[in-house]
């Protein structure tokens, strides 16, 4: 039974799908004022691998991505600029909405090819956050009118107070949570306690020169970056729904906020399994635009890795540690990739017989063992080698083993590049094979001299001798 970790209840739980239909899982998905860094693509990947093991354990899936392109705040906690409205400033751009429009166009088509460069499984459903202003405001006036949230001069709060099991999902003492009294930085006199977040802003204050905005119950404005994801998660996939996934950063403050929005408005729970994949380290930093630790994808491609080396990479470490990011790290998943796809490809290229359709029993049961305990594909990466090394497995069993583990891995083993063994290097194959089977010794190494000279290998497998190029 396939069990995960539920960062709500700390402990790991069988996962139950709420319907027969399929498993609704929504994941934060991009602010695009920028290009996404590896450690935010290892959270991508992250949930690729669940959404891989839920569709391998015969579980449909309906996975829901947001592209928020509008009131993210520089802080999380809703202080300093807009994200989106500081990157026109960052690239000489006019403040103007065809400006916000074009950059998010921009920066979603960038994410869109890092992900398929990763094969990571493309969204069902990519909503925009300023497609949804009016389900944002219908959840908001709903917070209102059930006495979770209060209207200032300047913002539209919930009331943090209202809500007693605010800080379950992050285990803060509510004291501890105390944002938005630093120096330099506006703090609404009527917010009640500096903990209640802000819902929709006010085209006033700080806020006054707002690019885009709408109109609302409470004036002109602009919503929260923690309302939005509120409102597109209900609007595509319906409360209650299954799984709620991101960062570990998004744990104290964006999905503690989430949860308080949901059942201030719903009444009840509204997510089954809220889950999150750890950062990944630069040396000792955490991999952050703000800290000038970014890494995108194309550097690493810049240097000659394919992305894939870098999906490989995370397979290494478990979604819930940190992944210490390094470049001969790198290297050496690029060289395990290689040394995969090679075996792959010489499964095929070897001379033997059996069917596709027998695979290697006892090793996918470990493998889907290791998967459903919580996404361990440490684990499960560590069997598939173990399959490889097994001299007793004919090649047929494991490349149809590696098929189906690679439903999981994502390497696209399937596409392993092939070579052409020309006839003639075959038959001085099968001549030095006579020459062993009759233990004609010096005879077996002339003939491997020859095949050499040919530019090509023989390797002694339980399966026959395995040809291929030098360089391959």
């Amino acid at each position: 039974m396939l069990q995960v970790y539920n960062t709500l209840t700390r402990r790991k739980e069988a996962l139950h799908p709420l319907e027969a239909d399929a498993v609704r899982m929504y994941a934060c998905g991009p602010t695009v004022y920028d290009y996404a860094h590896i450690g935010n693509l290892r959270s991508y990947l992250f949930e690729d691998f669940l959404r891989r093991t839920l569709e391998y354990a015969g579980l449909p899936v309906k996975h829901v991505v947001n592209i928020t392109d509008v009131g993210h705040l520089v802080s999380d906690a809703d202080t300093g600029e807009d994200k989106m409205q500081k990157a026109l400033a960052r690239e000489h751009l006019p403040p103007t909405v065809e400006s916000l429009r074009l950059l998010a166009e921009r920066y979603t088509t960038a994410f869109r090819q890092d992900i398929a460069a990763l094969n990571i499984l493309p969204p069902h459903v990519m909503p925009k956050a300023t497609d949804h202003v009016p389900q944002m405001i219908e959840i908001i006036s709903g917070l209102i009118a059930n006495g979770f949230a209060y209207v200032t001069e300047l913002a539209v709060y919930f009331d943090v107070a209202k809500f007693p099991t605010y800080t379950q999902l992050s285990g803060q003492r509510l004291q501890d949570k105390s944002v938005g009294a630093r120096e330099g930085v506006e703090v609404d006199p009527d917010k009640r306690q500096p903990a209640d977040f802000a819902l929709w802003f006010k085209l006033a204050g700080k806020n006054r020169n707002h690019v885009v905005h709408w109109p609302s119950p409470w004036g002109e404005g602009f919503p929260g970056w923690h309302i939005e994801c509120s409102a597109m998660s209900r609007q595509h996939l319906g409360f209650p729904f299954d799984i709620h996934c991101g960062g570990v950063d998004h744990i104290a403050v964006h999905h503690t906020n989430e949860i308080a929005q949901n059942e201030g408005f719903f009444g009840r729970p509204t997510v089954r399994v809220w889950m999150h994949g750890e950062f990944l380290d630069l040396g000792q930093a955490k991999m952050a635009k703000s800290a000038g630790t970014f890494l995108r994808l194309a550097d690493l491609v810049q240097r000659g890795f394919d992305p894939l080396a870098f999906r490989y990479l995370c397979l290494n470490t478990h979604y819930r540690q940190k992944l210490n990011f390094s470049w001969e790290a790198l290297e050496g998943a690029a060289a395990a990739l290689k040394k995969m796809r090679r075996s792959v490809a010489e499964y095929r290229n070897l001379e033997i017989s059996g069917s596709l359709s027998v695979g290697c029993a006892e090793y996918e049961a470990r493998f889907r063992e290791a998967i459903f305990d919580d996404i361990n594909l440490p684990k499960a990466l560590g069997v598939v080698w173990e399959m490889m090394a097994d001299p007793k497995l004919p090649a047929a069993a494991k490349r149809r083993s590696l098929n189906q583990f690679d439903r999981v891995l994502g390497l696209n083993l399937a596409d392993a590049k092939t070579f052409a063994v020309p006839d003639e290097v075959r038959q001085l194959a099968a001549e030095r094979e006579r020459f062993r089977v009759a233990k004609d010794w010096p005879a077996a190494d002339r003939v491997r001299q020859a095949i050499e000279a040919r530019g090509y290998l023989v390797e002694d497998t339980p399966a026959g001798p395995a040809v291929k190029p030098k360089n391959y």
